[in-house]
């Protein structure tokens, strides 16, 4: 299983970016699926994930401003943030757990300027 991050950019205070990642295989059956984040000399921590059962799980940070979304026929998860801020500059990272593996994509860097 391969996934591909994408969407990342340089943006201003304010605005949106919609982040895709898109995986090789079929994502039905995950155990947890969705995106992290790394700011520089920082550790990678949780943004927005789906576990099983649908159950969707975001940090404070990105609480009603960042929403997390799929399609199953295109084997994609979505990351739409607004409101963006500098302090949400990172490097973004899909995950995909299963019950045998855990993947990781290559990351999309997100620049939010002030």
């Amino acid at each position: 299983m391969q996934l591909q991050a994408s969407g990342g950019g340089l943006v201003q205070a304010g605005d949106s970016l919609r982040l895709s990642c898109a995986a090789s295989g079929n994502i039905v059956g995950f155990i947890l699926m969705g995106w992290y984040r790394q700011a520089p000399g920082k550790q990678r921590d949780l943004v927005a994930t789906y576990t099983a059962g649908d159950v969707t799980k975001y940090s404070d940070s990105a609480k009603g401003r960042f929403t997390i979304s799929r399609d199953n026929a295109k084997n994609t998860v979505f990351l739409q943030m607004d409101s963006l801020r500098p302090k949400d500059t990172a490097v973004y990272y899909c995950r995909l757990s299963t019950a045998d593996n855990d993947y990781w994509g290559q990351g999309t860097l997100v620049t939010v300027s002030s």
